[in-house]
């Protein structure tokens, strides 16, 4: 395919919080009488909203109450206000999309709230992203529903069949087969396999990116 647009998730793809969000949940619903792995939070939970991400917790055991996700956002911002790194090779996708002309945009789960302050610590890379930031909450849809995926191609104007997708949750592999999108399922630390699993390519290091793109 000739790639005519790229959609990139954010956590865990452009800047990497994830690490610290799932020890944040982790030590949280040990708290509520979860004990769960960092490995089954990142198999079974990432991707989702945190609404989800509660209601699997519960599901699992976790007596969370009820104002659980009302209070949880302001302590995952003030912990994550402590600065999260961008992931390597990602300044480099985003030069050589511009290079080649090639627009870009962001599609997450997470609220705008989480992303003003996880890419307002990148000033540069928040500012190359400006205008092209969407995020389930806005829109009242999530992955692994394909809608937010085809708003983000809509808004770049650019058919689903012309985008790419990089992302490291099955939703969002799922999301992008539904939209007809290519995927390019990011995982640095495994073999992706979870995410082929979901028709997506492995991707293991971002700087790869430009060239798996034809670029």
């Amino acid at each position: 395919m000739t790639v005519k647009a790229v959609i990139f998730d954010c956590d865990g793809v452009i800047v990497d919080s994830e690490p610290p969000l799932l020890e944040f949940l982790q030590k949280d619903f040990a708290r509520f009488g979860l004990d769960i792995s960092i490995h089954e939070l990142e198999s079974k939970y990432v991707g989702g909203t945190m609404a989800r991400v509660g209601e699997r917790a519960r599901e699992a055991g976790a007596a969370l109450p009820d104002s659980w996700i009302d209070e949880v956002y302001p302590r995952v911002f003030e912990m994550l206000g402590a600065g999260v790194p961008l992931i390597d090779g990602v300044e480099a996708a985003f030069d050589a999309l511009d290079a080649a002309g090639i627009p870009y945009a962001v599609g997450s789960n997470g609220p705008m709230e989480k992303m003003d302050v996880t890419l307002g610590a990148h000033p540069a890379v928040f500012a190359r992203l400006k205008g092209r930031i969407h995020s389930a909450h806005t829109y009242g849809t999530a992955k692994p529903a394909p809608d937010l995926f085809l708003i983000a191609a809509e808004h770049l104007g650019v058919a689903p069949e012309g985008c790419a997708v990089i992302d490291d949750s099955t939703s969002g592999c799922i999301a992008a087969r539904r939209a007809g999108m290519k995927c390019f399922g990011f995982d640095p630390h495994g073999d992706g396999a979870r995410l082929i699993a979901e028709g997506a390519e492995h991707l293991a290091d971002m700087h790869d990116l430009p060239a798996r793109l034809g670029l």
